[in-house]
């Protein structure tokens, strides 16, 4: 596997290279030629005239591109419009073919259908490379439709962009069916001897508390904590909704766990009522953290990522980069995180709207994220890549951004930690440790406003308990609210674990069995009574409980209820105690 990049100004210069490459392959092992053509400009008269030049000099080739938001040439963001590269496989067991579709939101499901039935029939496919028109549509239909594909199938590519981030005019062109503003093209390459590996870096890394997605809508994130989503960046960053808005949150994009790996979304704009405009969907019921991002931090994981291709022993490195990253870095030093790669095999790509890479089986949508394809046909031979870049280019006061970090990470850590202490204590009975009356209350009231299922309550109260406290202490007297606290807990983790106990007042205890009725419940009592009068206390020896036993009613007021229950365990006392009712 060979590859050649060109970039240029003008056809003409491209004419003379292309001429070269065609005498080149025509002296050389060239089983299929491809070229890959990317160019900051949509223009279509200038993309036809590449387009006519390799069906002129180079008819038997394929060719396929985008428009972009910048173009990487050698490992490094070109100074050209117009970029350039021709992949020569060499094996000729190594097989191509390149389809395209029309795409937008409602042809999602048939392009999906149609390329798995090119997969199928191809077989042996290894690869799914592919360029796409997106223009702010929802792609989900399509990641996880894509994800069914055979598990040995990687799939990677990239979005086409423009120049000007603010414009939606893009495009994308193949040999098969031409250029065209609203399409998706992809590359099949299947063979034994082809070999690839995929990978992404993203670099920011979480920063601060768990934010809770409360209400999102395709790409528009509402609600964090059930707060408008733009509050976050204002309060915590100082970050106006103004036209500085894009560039000022490219540091502080929103990181969250989805399909088992961690995914970068980056907020565009901010609405009036408070909704973000997010590169790509978010799900609602999810946790988001803001993430950061320094020069510093992200060598380290472009670094650590290069080692990992480099064992690789690539031929060729494909390299999908968002735009939002070219503009973080800036032109002159967007380069930094793609020239690591160009020491181990030649890369080049794009800067993309949004990048797509399969991982453990799912194909996520990306932002902020530079999406890695490195290939070579035949066997793996020693990497010349011994160890990661110096970093000493990065000066220590930027790390000192990453240190802080770590700090505050740390510091949220142990807060959140310690919060959920406060709250636990909040609602815990301190003695016994099971819930308090008040958040036993609240969680009847809950279940019985939401009518989620049927439930039944459960109340149990210790036989003759104050002669316990008078005739042999206090000491004794907890130390059997403790034991039988323990056996409430253990009971209900065994017998029902979406129930819960709680504390109701001295030796009074109540249980919330969800999903269970009262004949249910009443077994429960039984085995719960039965263990305990079994108990054999230091001083107190034997003692009993007496418990009540009733179901909650449709359309029943929480007080009678209470009523009921009480009753119940009212009539256990009455009639003899070391017994349950049913009421």
């Amino acid at each position: 596997m060979r590859q050649f990049q060109f970039e240029f100004d003008s056809t003409h210069e491209f004419r003379r290279e292309i001429t070269k490459l065609d005498k080149w392959c025509s002296t050389h092992i060239c089983t299929n030629a491809v070229f890959t053509i990317f160019s900051e400009t949509p223009d279509s008269g200038v993309i036809k005239d590449i387009c006519d030049s390799i069906e002129d000099i180079m008819p038997y080739a394929l060719y396929m591109g985008c428009s972009s938001n910048g173009n990487i040439v050698d490992g490094a963001l070109s100074k050209k419009p117009i970029a350039i590269t021709c992949t020569v496989f060499e094996y000729p067991t190594t097989r191509l073919k390149m389809l395209q579709y029309d795409f937008d939101a409602d042809s999602q499901q048939s392009v999906v259908e149609e390329l798995k039935k090119e997969v199928a029939d191809m077989g042996g496919v290894k690869a799914v490379e592919m360029l796409m028109t997106i223009r702010g549509m929802s792609l989900s239909v399509l990641c996880d439709g894509l994800a069914s594909l055979p598990p040995e199938v990687e799939i990677f590519g990239g979005g086409a962009f423009n120049l000007d981030i603010n414009s939606n005019v893009a495009c994308v062109f193949t040999k098969i069916k031409g250029l065209s503003s609203s399409s998706i093209a992809f590359l099949l390459i299947a063979g034994e001897d082809f070999h690839i590996r995929t990978s992404y870096v993203t670099g920011w890394k979480p920063l601060g508390r768990d934010l809770h997605v409360t209400k999102a809508k395709g790409s528009l994130l509402c609600e964090l904590d059930g707060k408008p989503a733009y509050d976050t960046y204002y309060r915590y960053l100082n970050i106006g909704n103004d036209e500085n808005f894009f560039f000022n949150t490219l540091e502080f994009p929103f990181l969250y766990h989805c399909n088992d790996i961690d995914i970068l979304r980056a907020p565009t704009a901010a609405t009036d009522d408070g909704s973000l405009v997010m590169t790509s969907d978010i799900a609602e019921n999810v946790t988001a953290r803001i993430a950061y991002g320094d020069p510093w931090t992200i060598l380290d994981s472009v670094n650590e990522e290069s080692m990992n291709v480099s064992k690789f022993s690539p031929e060729i490195i494909h390299i999908y980069s968002c735009a939002a990253r070219r503009t973080f870095w800036g032109n002159h030093e967007a380069s930094n995180e793609t020239t690591p790669f160009n020491k181990i095999a030649p890369v080049s790509g794009f800067y993309t709207s949004s990048e797509f890479l399969r991982t453990n089986g799912f194909l996520n949508q990306h932002n902020v994220t530079l999406v890695i394809g490195a290939m070579r046909e035949g066997e793996a031979v020693e990497s010349k890549v011994k160890k990661s870049p110096a970093k000493n280019e990065i000066s220590g006061k930027i790390s000192m951004v990453s240190r802080l970090a770590t700090f505050i990470g740390a510091a949220t850590a142990e807060l959140a930690q310690a919060n959920e202490q406060l709250e636990l204590i909040a609602v815990s009975d301190g003695m016994t440790k099971l819930f308090n009356r008040s958040e036993i209350q609240r969680l009847i009231e809950k279940q019985l406003t939401e009518k989620k299922m049927p439930f039944t309550l459960v109340m149990l109260d210790i036989d003759n308990f104050k002669h316990v406290n008078d005739t042999y202490g206090h000491k004794e007297g907890d130390n059997i609210l403790i034991c039988f606290a323990k056996l409430l807990k253990e009971s209900v983790e065994e017998i029902e674990p979406r129930g819960y106990a709680g504390r109701w007042g001295g030796e009074e205890f109540m249980l919330l069995l969800p999903g269970r009725n009262t004949d249910r419940a009443f077994e429960t009592a039984e085995v719960i009574r039965t263990k305990f009068a079994a108990m054999e206390f230091t001083a107190a020896g034997h003692i009993t409980v007496s418990i009540g036993v009733t179901a909650a009613i449709d359309k029943e007021q929480i007080d009678e209820l209470y009523t009921r229950v009480d009753a119940a365990l009212y009539s256990a006392k009455e009639t003899g105690k070391n017994k349950t009712v049913i009421g």
